[in-house]
């Protein structure tokens, strides 16, 4: 599991990193811009998301010890 979130985190931020060069920041809320935002957003909510499934694993394996 560890390598899983290791390997979606590194895709969703080579994702995010490719979305803002998409972004034309002249006019970020028109055409091709807004679904390029839409994309970095998804980005960050997918590593929110795994971090927060690390940390109740790590968890998890705490307290059966």
């Amino acid at each position: 599991m560890k390598i899983f979130t290791y390997i979606a985190v590194a895709i969703a931020l080579g994702l995010i990193g490719f979305n803002l060069f998409q972004i034309d920041y002249s006019q970020p809320f028109e055409g091709n811009s807004t679904i390029a935002l839409i994309g970095v957003v998804a980005g960050i909510c997918a590593i929110l998301l795994l971090l927060i499934l690390r940390f109740s694993k790590n968890l998890l394996e705490k307290s059966k010890e």
